[in-house]
């Protein structure tokens, strides 16, 4: 008999359990209480097997973003003590995490960012969720780290991952998204950005030579050697020339092919 686990998934703001396999048997009760709203707690056995199954889950099917984003929780481990760290060692990330901003359609105004010039950050964003047909409320909410200012961190980064495919004109497709995700693990270190680079293998053999033989060493290099993108506050960026942040972060654009500008 196969025999698996019940695993703690959320469902309109509640718990559940969700099926990784053929036949079931409930994990072991849950007795701490949710340190904040939409947190789940899961014991040490169930943070590793929901983070064995969304791995398999998620290289199956990359489109679950579910799964992606309980993979990132369930791996991410020490390095968000190192970046909220990091983040309070920056005048900015201090603001961050004193202020705790939210990305989504209610946070943004949208309709001044469209009237901003062109070449602004502001503008790019915009520019960037039009020609992508992409909406600010897309991100998934943290469930599984137990830490609230942790968690915080977490949603951050889920919430900003936009702002670097806008700050590099990045379409929204495979080789685009995998090496954004080289960038993300050299510049912020979440083993759930190097798992990602896994579903090249479902890639063309051509464009999965061309990740690795070009996009891979550009994500490498460039996001080990610029500052910790989260200690940015982009939403007081608006008006900055993207010129000028790319400068002042250390970074610059990716090989040829994965823009949405113009060739």
């Amino acid at each position: 008999m196969i025999v698996s686990f019940l695993v703690r998934l959320p469902r309109d703001g509640v718990g559940y359990v969700y099926p990784l396999a053929r036949e079931w048997v409930t994990c072991t009760p849950l007795h701490r209480s949710p340190a904040y709203p939409g947190h789940i707690p899961l014991n040490t056995f169930e943070n590793t097997f929901l983070s064995v199954g969304s791995a398999l889950m998620a290289l199956i099917d990359p489109r679950r973003g579910d799964m992606v984003a309980a993979l990132g929780e369930t791996t991410a481990g020490y390095t968000l003590p190192q970046l909220r760290d990091a983040m309070l060692d920056s005048p900015e990330g201090r603001r961050i995490l004193k202020d705790r901003p939210r990305i989504n359609s209610k946070t943004l105004d949208t309709e001044k960012l469209k009237v901003l010039p062109d070449g602004t950050f502001g503008r790019e964003y915009i520019r960037w969720l039009e020609v992508c047909n992409v909406t600010p409320d897309s991100r998934e909410p943290v469930h599984y780290i137990d830490d609230p200012e942790l968690a915080y961190v977490m949603q951050r980064y889920r919430e900003t991952h936009d702002f670097y495919h806008a700050l590099f004109a990045l379409r929204v497709s495979a080789l685009p998204e995998l090496a954004l995700k080289a960038f993300e693990f050299a510049n912020l270190g979440f083993p759930m950005t190097a798992l990602a680079l896994g579903a090249s293998i479902k890639m063309k053999t051509a464009q999965r030579e061309r990740l690795w033989r070009e996009f891979v060493p550009w994500g490498i290099r460039c996001g080990g050697g610029a500052r910790c993108l989260l200690t940015v506050y982009w939403e007081q960026r608006w008006e900055q020339d993207v010129g000028e942040i790319k400068k002042e972060l250390g970074v610059w654009d990716p090989p040829a092919g994965v823009s949405i500008r113009p060739a």
